[in-house]
């Protein structure tokens, strides 16, 4: 198993003056850090990338859509945009050495029609991926795509949902992951949804109910790690959090309190629980 932390905790871009944070992660356990990509190109990648090797970390990636790169889009224009979205932020995690870039490429965060997604909508999304996944075939990064909760999105909720969406794209460079705070709104049995995605399952992040330190919440805890355990999971375990450090993300994500003393607290309490529940 590989242990990570999500560096959303503190930021949507990582530039030099993150270097001593990437230290603190290492110094902390960890064995690599998730970086936020919403734009980059090589050069970017290739700065990235140095950095970590500097802090002796490997690195995933995380991305998003927005309205103008949208893969469902009723715009051909914008669903061309996403395909070239993703195509560049790939560029960027292969020059960065990142093996897994993970998060909902399949639409907008926060863009709802009012209605439940569409089979036309399922095509496009699935079209699009597929031609994602090509290209990251090409530079060797895995993607991995993320179910939403339904309040942050309509086109996939649920966990079982996206592994049936990797099944239809059929691409190996294409797979979904499990979220555990999604999965906490969204499924009956986590057991059984991880049991379902299995098949497709290439990236797992560990988030509690109210996005603070796992373990200290009401995510059904023993499930999940029994289900991963009982399909021979063994890759990354990421730590997702989110916290005020940034007024406009904290916004975005609902933090509207102080859930834990400190970043180094939750990502050393986060890390210990972690490796305590996979030994």
């Amino acid at each position: 198993m590989k242990y990570g932390l999500n560096l959303l905790l503190w930021t949507t871009e990582v530039t030099p003056e993150h270097a001593p944070l990437l230290a603190d992660i290492k110094r902390w356990g960890y064995d690599g850090a998730e970086l936020p990509l919403f734009s980059g190109d090589e050069a970017t990648g290739k700065r990235l990338g140095r950095m970590c090797d500097d802090a002796g970390l490997q690195r995933t990636g995380v991305t998003v859509c927005t309205p103008e790169v949208n893969p469902i889009s009723d715009d051909p224009a914008a669903r061309r945009a996403a395909v070239d979205h993703f195509r560049s932020i790939l560029d960027c995690c292969a020059a960065a050495g990142i093996e897994t870039l993970c998060g909902p490429l399949h639409s907008p965060l926060g863009q709802f029609t009012g209605k439940p997604r569409t089979d036309v909508e399922w095509g496009r999304a699935v079209e699009a991926i597929a031609a994602a996944g090509e290209h990251a075939a090409d530079v060797g990064v895995t993607i991995a795509v993320e179910a939403i909760n339904r309040f942050e999105c309509y086109f996939l909720n649920s966990q079982m949902e996206v592994a049936d969406f990797a099944a239809a794209v059929d691409r190996p460079a294409v797979g979904c992951m499990y979220d555990t705070f999604h999965a906490n709104i969204e499924e009956k049995d986590p057991a059984a949804a991880i049991r379902h995605a299995a098949p497709h399952l290439r990236h797992v992040h560990i988030s509690e109910n109210d996005r603070s330190t796992p373990g200290e919440g009401q995510v059904r805890w023993d499930e999940t790690f029994g289900a991963l355990k009982e399909i021979g999971y063994d890759g990354w375990l990421v730590i997702e959090a989110f916290g005020l450090a940034l007024p406009e993300l904290a916004a975005a994500t609902m933090i509207w309190r102080r859930m834990f003393s400190s970043e180094e607290a939750l990502a050393t309490n986060g890390l210990e629980f972690m490796k305590r529940r996979t030994a």
